[in-house]
């Protein structure tokens, strides 16, 4: 039997340090997250009729953890970061659907006048402008020029809601709601066909083997099938949850909110299958599904559903924005992307937006309104991201910081005036001083 002393020595021999506790990035996810959904919760109530929005208050979280020594997990968005991509595409489809659920308006080509117009001058007008701006300005190629005008053309229908509709049946269809709600559930599929464009101009492909492709495949045959493909899920779905032959199979009975999920993935889904424009495909689906009962309740249950999903991404995606933002996405910003942001949010789009309704329905104020809230966000993410993937743009990381601090601008010009804007607007004293009454 070997000596105490002796058993001491060959354990102590044998055993190996403690491990040293620290922070992992895992660890801070989960606090930041946390954080998050608190934040989530009680922002908007805190903010209820200031001039600051829910995505200004995430914004800044973001950059306030970003520019904390924590260790965070490495996204890297200038290669095409595959996990940006997809939390920004869904949370663009989830909002899609929330808008076209939103809109108490049956579609009509002449009751629609002010969404068409916004989409078919104002958007082409910023697209043209951008683009300029982004070769004679800031000195890109003409590939990444186009790119970064399509990326920026659509309203965002993610972080609009302060000025959009806020769900059906609510008997709010004002003109300054349902256009910006209408344009933003259109445009993010109506600017794919540019963001494809800017690939083909990058590619070494010749235009005469592109040109005629793009423009009866991407500009016209994707759009037809994106909107084919979402009226005919919506409108199976919309059959089945009010009209199911037999009781129990109709969702609308059992209020089955998780439906709502089902027709962003399945509309989205089968047009992208079929090689539609799935953005197009989720709000025609929401257009069909609300054709039906216009006036139950069960739109509202989707509607509230699909919101709380939309808010989770959002949150998400803004954290991730900000920590981004602070840690290098803006080292390769110029003063002329810098210029091009600002000329965007304030001149631009603004001015695109009033001249595209000269000769429309609604007041001169409803005018300024309409073209003044363009608001840039998730989907110009997305854009870009998907892009970044899809073709070799030089000056993709000048690109990023441009977007980004768009979007940054975006939020605090617009979350500011929000508010006070859209008050005033309710309390209708633009429509009282141009009729000339007190």
């Amino acid at each position: 039997m070997p000596e105490p002393h002796a058993l001491v020595v060959q354990l102590s021999a044998t055993t190996t340090e403690l491990p040293t506790p620290e922070i992992t990035s895992s660890d801070v996810v989960y606090v930041v997250g946390g954080l998050g959904f608190v934040v989530a919760a009680a922002l908007p109530r805190l903010i209820r009729n200031h001039a600051v929005s829910v995505a200004m208050g995430f914004t800044a979280v973001g950059l306030l953890v970003g520019l904390l020594p924590l260790p965070l997990p490495e996204i890297d968005v200038l290669n095409g970061d595959e996990l940006t991509e997809r939390l920004a595409e869904v949370a663009v489809i989830t909002a899609i659907l929330g808008v076209g659920l939103a809109i108490d308006r049956p579609f009509s080509w002449r009751r629609w006048g002010t969404t068409w117009r916004l989409l078919g001058i104002a958007m082409p007008l910023t697209i043209a402008a951008v683009a300029l701006l982004g070769w004679g300005l800031m000195g890109l190629l003409p590939a990444s020029a186009l790119l970064l005008a399509a990326v920026l053309a659509p309203t965002d229908p993610v972080l609009a809601g302060d000025v959009q509709l806020q769900g059906p049946n609510d008997g709010e269809d004002d003109e300054v709601r349902f256009g910006l709600t209408s344009e933003a559930g259109l445009n993010d599929g109506l600017a794919f066909p540019f963001v494809y464009l800017a690939v083909f101009v990058g590619s070494t492909v010749s235009v005469a083997e592109w040109g005629w492709r793009w423009l009866a495949w991407e500009l016209v045959g994707k759009i037809a099938i994106g909107v084919a493909v979402g009226w005919a899920v919506g409108w199976v779905l919309a059959r089945l949850a009010f009209r199911a032959p037999r009781p129990e199979w109709r969702f609308a009975e059992a209020g089955e909110a998780v439906v709502a999920l089902g027709a962003v993935l399945l509309a989205y889904g089968v047009a992208e299958t079929l090689q539609g424009y799935g953005f197009l495909a989720v709000f025609a689906a929401a257009l069909a599904i609300r054709r039906h009962e216009r006036d139950h309740e069960y739109h509202q249950v989707l509607h509230s559903f699909i919101e709380q999903v939309e808010q989770i991404l959002t949150m998400v995606l803004l954290l991730l924005l900000g920590v981004a933002s602070a840690r290098g996405l803006l080292d390769d910003l110029t003063w002329a992307g810098a210029a091009t942001a600002v000329l965007l949010v304030l001149v631009i789009r603004p001015v695109s937006g009033v001249l595209s309704l000269v000769g429309a329905q609604g007041t001169r104020g409803q005018h300024l309104a309409l073209g003044f809230f363009g608001v840039r966000g998730i989907g110009s993410i997305y854009y870009l991201a998907y892009a970044a993937g899809e073709g070799a743009f030089s000056e993709i990381s000048e690109l990023w910081a441009t977007v980004a601090f768009t979007i940054l601008l975006s939020v605090l010009v617009h979350g500011v005036t929000s508010t006070p804007v859209m008050n005033r607007l309710d309390r209708g004293t633009w429509r009282a001083r141009e009729s000339g009454r007190p």
